[in-house]
């Protein structure tokens, strides 16, 4: 558990409540039935039904860990409005030098992040190098394979 802050939307933040009520209130009793079938099974040496749902409650217990972590270090995110620079929560469209396609990216906290989706982290190569670019700037994105992406910042909301 660390003690950073964890960049969230409202949306991201009411997710996080939603799946720990879910694990807490379902999951929990669902796995706890589980174990307590596999128990009156017999021996639990060579019980499989017991090793899975064992299993099955430490992943859950140990993701139930995280979200309260996350929901205890979250900082949501406030659209203060227009900005002349990229921040998180920022919604930034960018071009790569030699290509004419525009792309569109919202900058969230690494719990959110998805890129496919268009949401990256503030924490990632892409996100680091737009944070705190103005309109027009060209920022370098140093990739994961070494190669550098030149982008220009073409829209900040």
């Amino acid at each position: 558990m660390s003690n950073n802050v964890v960049y969230l939307t409202e949306e991201g933040l009411q997710k996080i409540k939603e799946e720990l009520e879910y694990l807490k209130n379902v999951k929990r009793p669902e796995i706890a039935r589980k174990l307590q079938e596999a128990i009156r099974q017999g021996d639990l040496s060579e019980n499989a039904d017991y090793d899975y749902a064992k299993q099955e409650q430490g992943m859950m217990e140990a993701r139930i860990r995280d979200l309260e972590d996350a929901q205890r270090r979250a900082q949501v995110i406030k659209d203060d409005g227009p900005t002349d620079r990229v921040r998180v929560g920022s919604t930034v469209t960018v071009v790569e030098d030699g290509v004419d396609e525009r792309e569109t990216y919202r900058i969230v906290g690494a719990h959110e992040a998805n890129p496919s989706n268009g949401y990256i982290s503030n924490e990632s190569p892409f996100g680091r190098a737009l944070l705190g670019a103005r309109l027009n700037q060209q920022v370098t994105v140093s990739t994961p394979a070494g190669d550098e992406l030149y982008l220009r910042v073409v829209a900040i909301e």
